[in-house]
């Protein structure tokens, strides 16, 4: 646990939040390695394996994000159990749908097991969300959250290497089956564990929708809309337009996870320095900057930069959960971060496929509606502000 939180774990942290941090590590890098080893073997087994057509693939990455926009009912199953039952359920899930996907080749099994592995998935972000801002004070919880966005750096890369080790000595069914077997077992050890501890204030168990949460589920929307951009289409422009290769795209991809685990710690520490208005500032004007280059550059090595520097600045709107934290009740967390979750992912239901539209009729046009999502974000951020809590500040001055 060292390892993951440095001198937080035996500086601010009291003795009593050691456990659910220790089982916030264990989930996340089981979430991680899951998700991450099912995507990247996923297009070669429909391909290979399942002999799906580019719409088939389209309708499963789509049936992919309809968990997402279903993370409302989160709330609902919080009142038969526990958060923190939940969180591990869902991993157990993810591994389950991730462990059976190459089970049997054919399309209706392969969207059967991506609802399963992704209503994994996301309950688990939601719930990780939650959890994390309920038992962490406004100080640390940036530092938490940027401590287990780094390990997910770590995870992703190792779920790279478990698929390279295995895909010379087993075929795809060896390989997910151990893959989710990894992550079913992580869940299993959750189920078994009590991380919780007395001080925690109740959760309201209903649906909540405050006005004065408006610029939340606002900046979570446009976050939302932002992420489909960054994950679709910079990717597609990668590819397509500047035919990066397989290994360019690699090496791509391990150098974005390094990155992230260096700096993912710093934003944390960032966020308690300046605020969250200032970095989710900072966050935006870069957005504005990074998709116009994308419309407009004919250089390789500048959109490559693009996409590095668009992936650190992604990590940022962590400061969107740490100022909700700041001004919300804290009675309201878990169904808030349920119901952002939900409003993170409407985008994902119908901006890829408009968005393909027009990139049909021009590869810029996705980039340049981008960037009036990033001048729509800009704005808005100026209306962020916290209360000033004087013990917080000491509390903040001491975790840097």
């Amino acid at each position: 646990m060292k390892g993951v939180l440095g001198k937080f774990d035996t500086g601010l942290l009291a003795s009593e939040q050691r456990p659910i941090l220790r089982f916030l590590v264990v989930l996340t890098a089981a979430s991680t390695i899951g998700l991450q080893g099912y995507t990247i073997l996923f297009n070669n087994f429909a391909a290979e394996m399942v002999h799906l057509n580019g719409s088939q693939v389209g309708v499963t990455q789509s049936v992919r994000e309809i968990p997402g926009l279903l993370s409302l009912l989160v709330v609902f199953v919080l009142l038969l159990v526990r958060e923190h039952k939940l969180a591990a359920l869902s991993i157990v899930l993810l591994g389950l749908g991730t462990g059976i996907t190459a089970l049997i080749p054919s399309y209706g099994w392969v969207i059967f097991t991506t609802v399963v592995m992704s209503f994994g998935f996301h309950y688990y972000e939601s719930t990780n969300q939650s959890l994390t801002l309920q038992y962490f004070s406004t100080a640390v919880s940036p530092l938490i959250f940027g401590r287990l966005r780094a390990l997910a750096a770590v995870s992703s890369v190792v779920a790279g290497i478990i698929v390279y080790c295995l895909s010379g000595i087993a075929q795809y069914r060896e390989m997910y089956l151990t893959i989710g077997g990894l992550v079913l077992a992580a869940g299993i050890w959750g189920l078994f564990q009590n991380p919780t501890h007395a001080g925690i204030v109740p959760q309201r168990k209903k649906m909540i929708l405050r006005r004065r949460y408006s610029l939340f589920y606002l900046l979570t929307l446009l976050s939302g809309a932002r992420r489909q951009i960054f994950v679709v289409f910079s990717i597609l422009l990668l590819v397509q337009v500047f035919h990066f290769t397989v290994r360019e795209m690699t090496i791509l991809f391990i150098v974005n996870n390094v990155v992230a685990y260096i700096l993912n710690s710093l934003i944390g520490k960032a966020i308690n320095h300046f605020g969250e208005r200032t970095i989710s500032s900072i966050e935006y004007s870069g957005v504005i900057v990074i998709f116009l280059v994308y419309a407009f550059t004919t250089s390789k090595n500048l959109v490559m930069l693009m996409y590095i520097l668009d992936n650190i600045l992604y990590n940022f709107e962590v400061a969107i959960r740490t100022y909700f934290q700041k001004v919300a009740d804290p009675a309201d967390i878990a169904s808030s971060m349920s119901v952002g979750f939900t409003i993170n992912h409407i985008a994902a239901v119908f901006l890829p496929a408009l968005g393909g539209y027009f990139w049909m009729m021009d590869y810029r046009i996705p980039f340049i509606a981008g960037t009036v999502l990033g001048v729509v974000s800009l704005v808005a951020a100026q209306w962020m502000r916290v209360p000033d809590k004087a013990p917080e500040a000491a509390l903040i001055a001491e975790a840097q």
